[in-house]
């Protein structure tokens, strides 16, 4: 088998036995950007046969601060999966997670395609492409890891799917336009606890920046944004922890709130 495959495979079989979030073998570990992001189609491809197909994308390290600290100079995205991507207020278990990671996000949804060939995108030919802004909740599992290690292990981030599990959905905001949403400001709360707020110029200026990177990012690999695709654009709060019991809430605007029950 493939060297490529083989770290999917390793990978995929780590998720399966619930194992620590860990380097590939030096044999099977990604030597640059496009290895790594080869394993991570492997590794998410083998995942679809029960999870469905790729219906989304997320974007992580979208701030200079957390590129700094995993030691890459630009965002990385990672693939979701149509049976990890949860509609409206939803509940999830902790034990279904080595450690749940939620992270409070402004999602689109894509009302047009955005294809390679296109490209480059801007904010301005994205923003025709959309058809739905929402709130969202980004579901993870960064399987304990160590974070004092993550300096040396960026490649193995984006091989790991950017340790995405999914998302939560709030109610879409058809007419969206009018929203502004660089302004927007974003509220997360645990136990109805304020636990954090940003705004959506947090995230690389504008979600619709964000956007577009994200479209060009995949342009790059020559694949493309769908129609009826969904792109969460990364998090206007920092990474929380929640745990069994908690009521996970994010509140963002005129573009609603979106709740998470962890049981």
């Amino acid at each position: 088998m493939p060297r490529i495959e083989r770290a999917g495979e390793w990978l995929y079989e780590a998720h399966r036995a619930r194992a620590p979030f860990a380097p590939l073998p030096a044999e099977l570990a990604p030597r640059d950007v496009g290895e790594a992001y080869a394993i991570q189609s492997e590794f998410v491809g083998m995942r679809a046969a029960s999870l469905g197909q790729v219906t989304g994308y997320k974007i992580a390290l979208t701030t200079p601060a957390m590129r700094a600290m995993v030691g890459l100079n630009d965002s990385i995205a990672g693939d979701m999966l149509e049976k990890t991507i949860l509609r409206g207020n939803s509940r999830v278990r902790a034990a279904d997670y080595g450690r749940l990671i939620v992270e409070f996000e402004i999602a689109f949804e894509m009302a047009e395609d955005l294809p390679a060939i296109g490209a480059p995108y801007d904010r301005a030919s994205v923003s025709r492409a959309v058809a739905a802004a929402m709130p969202a909740l980004e579901l993870a599992d960064d399987r304990s890891a160590d974070y004092s290690t993550l300096p040396g292990s960026a490649l193995m981030l984006i091989a790991d799917n950017a340790w995405n599990e999914g998302a939560v959905l709030g109610e879409p905001v058809r007419d969206w336009q009018g929203i502004d949403l660089a302004a927007l400001q974003g509220v997360a709360s645990i136990n109805a606890a304020n636990v954090g707020t940003g705004h959506g110029r947090d995230v690389m200026g504008h979600p619709l920046d964000a956007l577009a990177w994200l479209a060009n990012h995949l342009a790059a690999r020559g694949l493309g944004l769908w129609r009826g695709d969904v792109a969460i654009t990364g998090s206007l709060v920092t990474s929380k922890f929640p745990k069994a019991g908690d009521m996970v809430r994010f509140e963002a605007g005129a573009l609603g709130a979106v709740e998470l029950q962890v049981s």
